[in-house]
């Protein structure tokens, strides 16, 4: 019986939830810290409006499975690159490809919402395969490529929706011609599904299927991952490429496919938040967020796919409770905090270290007291 307790304290999944767990912990405290700093009258209240609204009605809970999903989705990409041995920053920029993508089948050529989520998902993938490619044949680190077509991405997005008025909102009458058209005025069919959803949800506006569509992203990579000689070959590459390459696998070939399939990630969450007819694009010269906060989605989870499932909720958790402490709190001073807390939890990697350490050090004298 003691052995087993042993075995178990020191297996690598508890030191990983322990980890993301005890980070997710210090990150709120920090918050908190920094709420009595900038306004300690309300600092109580505001930590309670933050852990608190995301469940308070059912329309606040469909606001954080709709943010979620698309989370989850560029968390996957994160997570499945970290696994093979990449970085993928470039998650943004296939995020918004797949955003693209999406909405140009669903907006100009009327194509139907499972359509426009295979385009998101090639979009994303055509993003992906750039930095691959770098990699695989010249050694080019897929930080920097990844970055520059993040800029790339961003630019050919607004220079194509400026040149195709059929996508821009002023062609199906809204007021400007900065942003995307609305699906629902343009294309119903290009919509998401509720499926029933928003009737469960008290008619909220948020909830469709992509947050199903998400989860069963998740267990798809967790099983191509794990269970496939596919996933293995992937895995082997990250770990030691050279090894791998003396072993009959074909590195370059691994490398590219990581990345494409990266890319299709993260575009399919562009496409999974922009069908659901909440948002619209806006043609500015900034990055799109969403790719980078799946970065910290992937670390806390230590890119195991279905731990992201449950930090992509924490986080979009953490969100819809920040929006909810104005205007007692300044957006900016929300988005501070939001940012500490999230970027303390993604230190799970580095607790989970010192955990490791810490239950090694443990049991070796729990031996040691057992021979004497």
């Amino acid at each position: 019986m003691k052995d087993k307790k042993t075995s178990f304290w020191s297996s690598p999944a508890v030191a990983g939830v322990l980890a993301s767990l005890i980070s997710i912990v210090v990150g709120l405290l920090l918050g908190f810290l920094l709420l009595l700093i900038l306004n300690a009258g309300a600092a109580v209240s505001g930590m309670g409006t933050m852990l608190t609204a995301g469940v308070r009605n059912l329309d606040q809970l469909a606001k954080v499975l709709y943010q979620a999903a698309p989370l989850m989705l560029c968390g996957l990409s994160v997570g499945f690159a970290f696994k093979t041995g990449l970085f993928n920053i470039g998650a943004s920029g296939q995020y918004t490809m797949g955003m693209f993508f999406a909405l140009l089948c669903g907006i100009h050529f009327q194509m139907p919402w499972y359509v426009c989520l295979l385009a998101s998902m090639l979009g994303g993938a055509i993003w992906g395969v750039f930095p691959g490619l770098f990699k695989a044949l010249f050694n080019v680190n897929e930080v920097i490529t990844a970055i520059m077509f993040n800029w790339i991405g961003v630019y050919f997005v607004n220079l194509m929706c400026a040149n195709t008025p059929d996508m821009l909102a002023g062609s199906w009458g809204g007021s400007s011609n900065d942003r995307t058209a609305a699906l629902s005025a343009a294309n119903p069919g290009a919509l998401l599904p509720k499926a029933g959803l928003d009737k469960l949800f008290a008619g909220s506006t948020w909830i469709n299927i992509g947050i199903f569509i998400s989860i069963l992203f998740a267990v798809l990579v967790w099983v191509i991952l794990q269970k496939t000689t596919f996933g293995y070959e992937l895995k082997a590459c990250g770990f030691n490429r050279d090894a791998s390459q003396y072993a009959g696998i074909n590195a370059k070939r691994s490398i590219v496919l990581s990345m494409v399939i990266a890319g299709a990630l993260s575009g399919l969450g562009g496409g999974i938040s922009y069908l659901a007819g909440t948002v619209q694009y806006v043609m500015l010269k900034n990055i799109l967020a969403m790719g980078f906060n799946g970065i910290p989605v992937a670390l806390l989870a230590n890119s195991n796919p279905i731990g992201t499932i449950f930090s992509a909720l924490f986080i979009s958790y953490i969100q819809t409770g920040g929006s909810a402490m104005q205007p007692t709190f300044s957006a900016e001073t929300i988005n501070i905090v939001i940012s500490v807390i999230i970027y303390l939890s993604a230190f799970s990697l580095l607790m989970r270290g010192v955990i490791s350490r810490l239950l090694a050090h443990r049991n070796e004298k729990t031996k040691g007291g057992a021979a004497k």
